[in-house]
């Protein structure tokens, strides 16, 4: 199944994403993915989240690591295109556009957790440290396109956050 939802993001960046103008956008698409990697390695020995195959390609998407690799390389640059790609102007509609994507993104976390099985929360992560997370990280999307360093300052502080609230053991990274 995360092959169709790959797909599916692949089919929108495609036909939505700003790709004539990936340029601009590059540096940000490397931003989210590198701070979704450093999250992965942070808690590779605690995981919080752990995506799971649980319908098909189960073979081929045999654990965490692979789904999220995957994700990283089609999903961020799809959203990252078609996000900033069409990033409103006006206050208001900054407000309900980020409020779009953090809710598109926590619905569909919400069916793969509580219907489909693809992803397990772990270690006191809930739904709403989902909603949470996505509003910080969609900020924080924004923030490094237009001003970098508030991304990174916003991204250092949302990890202390996270490794105090939920005491990841950092000693023990592999």
């Amino acid at each position: 199944m995360h092959f169709v939802y790959n797909l599916l993001f692949l089919l929108a960046g495609w036909k939505w994403g700003k790709w004539q103008e990936w340029r601009k956008y590059y540096s940000t698409i490397l931003f989210f993915i590198l701070c979704d990697f450093f999250a992965n390695v942070l808690t590779y020995n605690y995981p919080l989240w752990r995506y799971q195959e649980s319908i098909f390609a189960t073979n081929i998407l045999s654990n965490h690591s692979y789904i999220s690799i995957m994700i990283m390389f089609i999903v961020y640059p799809a959203t990252t295109l078609i996000y900033l790609g069409h990033f409103p102007k006006e206050t208001g509609k900054k407000i309900l556009w980020i409020l779009f994507w953090v809710l598109l993104y926590w619905i569909v976390e919400f069916i793969n957790l509580h219907h489909l099985k693809l992803i397990r929360h772990d270690n006191g992560w809930s739904m709403g440290w989902s909603f949470i997370f996505d509003v910080v990280m969609f900020t924080a999307i924004w923030a490094h396109y237009r001003k970098p360093i508030i991304a990174w300052v916003i991204a250092i502080i949302w990890s202390i956050i996270i490794i105090l609230f939920f005491r990841i053991p950092i000693w023990s990274l592999p």
